[in-house]
């Protein structure tokens, strides 16, 4: 079996990967406040219904985001075309 060896990083140096914009991660957004009553009451849920989100995953990067916030994902399918998902900022 072949084992996949981890690149060698010099002392003091990071490897710059801009995460948000890779082609395998679907968009991530914050909802406004005044679109997170819309969705709430079009899932017919409150916050602690939704899936949960870390404020620290790394798709949320570049998004000022703070516990209780929610987040819309964008995913595309070639079946179902594009599918929206909520999920509720948690700290961790």
């Amino acid at each position: 079996m072949y084992r996949l060896e981890a690149p060698e990083i010099p002392p003091g140096k990071i490897m710059a990967l801009d995460i948000p914009k890779h082609t395998l991660v679907p968009v991530h957004s914050k909802v406004s406040d005044n679109e997170k009553e819309k969705v709430l009451s079009a899932l017919q849920a409150t916050t602690t219904q939704l899936p949960k989100i870390y404020k620290d995953d790394a798709a949320l990067v570049k998004l000022a985001v703070k516990a209780g916030d929610i987040i819309k994902i964008e995913r595309k399918s070639p079946t179902a075309g594009v599918s929206f998902y909520y999920r509720v900022v948690i700290d961790g």
